[in-house]
């Protein structure tokens, strides 16, 4: 195993492109890349999204949109979620829009703009029904207004307005139509107050894969783009996430043998159990425990004892399997491994809390396919 790691999280570029292009050619090509917390979990992937048809990106905090704006890509980038001391003066001069949903908010933009010397482009957030983040509709004209005295003295300039649907992964749920009909009025509100907003965005990928959210400008792709669908109505998106590790050690035991914390299992038969690092520490949920398998040696087997923070054992049915052999975690699926839509299922979870828990001690490995050659480049 010397020079190698003993667990890796391998980033499947190739996936991430082709989500993006079937998402780019679904919304005409009006798409903004989602990839907040560190693009689910994949790490580095601006350059690629937007070589693969994404127009725009978006991120929640500052920090993430410096950090896509030094990946070198110039498609307009917008932040959405952050406190009212954010450092906003560093966004403006990054050419980083910045999302508005209060009063508040909108003054320290105005603030930072001001002593920056440079214009913040906006867009106005309204809480269509989320009740969460975004400008509450009965304060909605008020900050329109604001906004409008803000571009006359220049230091604003509202370029879009945005919502976030909350039952969207239900097309036939009443609570979208409710909530278009509020987006739709908060984009008349704003028109009414001189405000000439380019884009409006209000569907995330649910709404997009469903339709909930059709008719306006700008889909905001996140978890679509990794290979998940929130809404269940397509199999065309390609999950984008490989872990696996290596077998650190086995032994055989003999029946009636307690493994792990609590002995809540306990070997029903002589078999060999196999000791793989990596734990809760790493991000594998604990509530996975005595459902959860994996790949080893060509056989599913299963995850057994309780999870320990920087261990699980496997139970290998007696199979020899020694130590550096290769567990596969969760992947696409195609080997007869499990995916992270089952790993999600085993812990009464969402896959995008399995994506995004993987922890720093794994390595990331991007790998990449042009011209039938793979590049792998290790990262973490």
């Amino acid at each position: 195993m010397t020079g190698h790691p003993v667990s890796e999280l391998v980033v499947h570029q190739d996936a991430v492109r082709a989500n993006t292009a079937f998402f780019a050619e679904r919304t005409g090509g009006r798409l903004m890349a989602v990839l907040k917390a560190d693009a689910f979990g994949h790490g580095p992937l601006a350059r690629a999204v937007v070589a693969a048809g994404a127009g725009s990106i978006g991120v929640t905090a500052i920090a993430e949109a410096l950090a896509v704006r030094s990946e070198g890509v110039d498609v307009p980038v917008l932040s959405w979620l952050n406190p009212v001391d954010a450092d906003f003066g560093a966004a403006v001069l990054a050419d980083v829009d910045l999302a508005v949903p209060s009063a508040a908010v909108l003054h320290a933009v105005v603030r930072a703009a001001h002593a920056v010397g440079r214009r913040a482009r906006v867009h106005l957030h309204v809480d269509v029904g989320m009740a969460r983040d975004g400008c509450p509709p009965a304060e909605w004209p008020a900050l329109c207004a604001l906004a409008r005295e803000a571009e006359g003295t220049g230091d604003v300039r509202v370029v879009g307005v945005m919502g976030h649907m909350s039952c969207a992964e239900r097309p036939d749920d009443p609570q979208n139509a409710r909530e278009r009909l509020v987006f739709a009025a908060a984009l008349r509100t704003a028109r009414r107050r001189a405000l000439g907003p380019a884009v409006a965005h209000l569907a995330a990928t649910a709404a997009t894969l469903t339709g909930a959210g059709d008719g306006y400008g700008v889909s905001r792709i996140g978890a679509g783009l990794f290979g998940i669908d929130p809404s269940g109505t397509t199999d065309v998106l390609r999950p984008a996430l490989t872990l696996r590790t290596r077998v650190v050690a086995t032994r055989a035991v003999r029946a009636g043998t307690g493994v792990g914390y609590g002995h809540e299992y306990v070997a029903p038969g002589d078999t060999t159990l196999a000791l793989l690092p990596l734990g809760y520490g790493d991000g594998l949920p604990r509530a996975a425990g005595h459902r959860a398998e994996v790949l080893l040696a060509g056989h599913r087997r299963p995850v057994v004892g309780r999870f320990s923070m920087d261990t699980v054992v496997v139970d290998t049915g007696g199979q020899a399997v020694p130590p550096g052999t290769v567990a596969t975690v969760f992947g696409p699926g195609q080997d007869g491994e499990p995916t992270v839509a089952e790993w999600a299922r085993w812990a009464s979870t969402i896959p995008h809390e399995i994506v995004t828990h993987i922890g720093s001690r794994v390595a990331r490995v991007h790998r990449t396919t042009r011209d039938g050659s793979t590049q792998e480049e290790h990262r973490g």
